[in-house]
């Protein structure tokens, strides 16, 4: 046996030549495992599991590795690292096992343990924004990013995901946006000009407009609101290139490369490549679909692709970003006086910010399930991470008051997605009043479960978009509240271009003023649910043309500016 110090000499020298086998064959001869410090067991359990990370019997050992490396020092920086890596790895195996009986108690336990001295520990944090995603927990995903920016070892990433996560918190005031914001704008990375393609000044016959995604692809939201304008532009006026930002493609990307002139995927690119890439194709408008959501790439847009950048759908709030010069909004979105809150121009659209191309099947009025049941079913089929104790609270209101009613919820794939929730509705003394329906894979039998919801019931701050033009396409009213920014106004501007005033409520109290109002007049909840389904398609939420005539030329207005 050689001692532990002069082996893990050694054993750095092969970790910096990548030579992870070797470390493992090294380690596990010479060293027995009741004898390896934490710093051992740590190196261990990451050479095995690096290059392994798909093979459920290797991670299962590493995780054995990283827990007696915790163990055996508690207290070390070394035993710190193994914990963080602990966690991840639990997590890791968690998902390739698709455990959704995982149990985190342990993990929380060890966590609990090392709480005070690991506040600044930047890797136990992240590990644990891993498991509070998993345990659909926005409010603890946050705690942890925020511990991570205090201590000033964070990533660009960390902000944005810190600041879309803020806007499910409505302790948040738009002022607040636009100062992270700006913090955000001044930590990306700045290239110097001499690296960079000069962009073009050119005017050309076309304007050429560009789209930035990582979400074409099958049954993702933001698909529906794109094909919109993608199927009523005048080509001989724009000349479109679809951007996407995502490894894999599918039918649903094949799709939309028909509807372009261009598809270029740039997700394998470094920044530096893609801004150049772009740069050099001459685009005249860049359009943002992420902002601080899915695999975001604002880096870009801080430096730069085009001569006019806006952000626009995909997030619905302002970026901070100086270079990003304009917002696509409406008038029940931004007032005017607020407009000093959002770092891009406000650019109004006349009537809705965002148009639905509607489904590729028959639309069929079906009766509402009051009639065949006699009680009220209330609906939300919104993301768990909208659904905070504000909103339970509110909805369990509702609960107690409309006599025999339930609320019919649609979860995630995950049960620890639904166990926050439970435990909340089972503190209001309602949750045997509430129904947790399983995910459906086909778009087609997910509409269909609209037809057992007699009203929907929208989310706040954070109100539903997509799942609230989905319950209107399928004659469901959709009860939502006043809002105090773009983000948490979606709702107004859905039913206020549906012409359903009424549902618009000012405050919790008034929200569920009107869900009781509804459930105890069925003739005026009839006559209203008659109303969506013969209206909705000629509102503004469904009208394509109208919408694409309004939308094109406001971008004709920016590429003249």
């Amino acid at each position: 046996m050689v001692s532990n110090q002069n082996l893990e000499i050694e054993l750095q020298k092969l970790f910096q030549q990548k030579k992870y086998p070797e470390i493992v064959k090294e380690i596990t001869s010479n060293t027995d495992e009741k004898d390896r410090s934490a710093s051992l067991n740590n190196l261990l359990g990451i050479s095995r599991i690096t290059n392994n990370r798909d093979n459920k019997e290797i991670v299962s050992l590493a995780l054995s590795d990283f827990k007696r490396g915790y163990l055996k020092e508690k207290n070390t920086i070394s035993a710190l690292d193994s914990l963080a890596n602990f966690i991840i790895t639990s997590v890791l195996l968690r998902d390739l096992e698709k455990n959704n009986d995982f149990n985190f108690d342990e993990i929380m336990s060890y966590y609990k343990e090392s709480e005070k001295i690991s506040l600044k520990h930047r890797a136990i944090n992240i590990a644990m924004t891993m498991v509070n995603r998993r345990l659909n927990d926005p409010k603890a995903f946050a705690f942890h990013l925020d511990r991570v920016i205090k201590s000033k070892n964070f990533m660009v990433g960390d902000l944005i995901s810190y600041g879309y996560l803020k806007c499910f918190d409505k302790s948040w005031k738009q002022s607040d946006f636009f100062e992270f914001g700006k913090f955000v704008d001044n930590n990306l990375k700045e290239y110097p000009e001499d690296k960079l393609t000069k962009i073009s000044q050119k005017i050309g016959q076309k304007i050429r407009l560009g789209f930035l995604s990582s979400d074409i692809r099958r049954y993702h939201s933001i698909t529906y609101f794109l094909k919109t304008i993608l199927l009523n532009y005048n080509k001989n006026k724009f000349e479109i290139f679809l951007f996407i930002n995502h490894p894999k493609e599918d039918q649903t990307t094949k799709n939309f490369e028909d509807l372009v002139n261009k598809k270029i995927n740039v997700f394998r690119l470094g920044n530096l490549e893609t801004l150049n890439k772009i740069r050099e194709l001459e685009i005249d408008i860049m359009v943002d679909l992420m902002g601080y959501t899915s695999y975001q790439r604002l880096e870009l847009f801080k430096n730069r692709l085009a001569k006019k950048q806006i952000v626009w759908m995909g997030y619905c709030n302002t970026t901070g970003i100086k270079n990003m010069d304009y917002i696509i909004s409406d008038p029940n979105l931004i007032k005017p006086d607020e407009e000093n809150f959002y770092s891009e121009k406000v650019m109004y659209l006349p009537e809705i910010w965002n148009c639905h191309c509607g489904f590729d099947f028959e639309r069929k009025e079906h009766p509402p399930p009051v009639i065949k049941n006699n009680y009220f079913t209330f609906g939300s089929f919104n993301n768990f991470d909208k659904v905070n104790s504000d909103v339970i609270l509110v909805w369990s209101d509702i609960l107690k008051k409309v006599k025999n009613s339930i609320l019919v919820l649609k979860t995630a794939k995950d049960i620890h997605a639904t166990a926050r929730i439970k435990e909340i509705f089972k503190k209001k003394d309602v949750l045997e009043s509430v129904r947790f329906l399983n995910r459906e894979d086909k778009l087609e039998d997910h509409l269909n479960l609209y037809k057992d919801v007699d009203i929907c019931l929208d989310t706040f701050p954070y109100n539903g978009v997509t799942t609230s033009f989905e319950a209107i396409w399928m004659g469901v009213p959709v009860i939502t509240m006043e809002g105090y920014n773009f983000n948490s106004r979606c709702g107004v501007s859905i039913n206020r271009n549906l012409k359903m005033e009424n549902l618009i409520a000012s405050d919790e109290k008034d929200y569920v003023s009107k869900a009781i109002d509804l459930s105890n007049n069925t003739k005026k909840y009839l006559d209203l649910r008659k109303s969506i389904f013969v209206d909705a398609l000629k509102s503004p939420l469904f009208d394509q043309e109208r919408f694409s005539k309004s939308f094109f030329k406001i971008l004709e207005e920016i590429a003249s500016l």
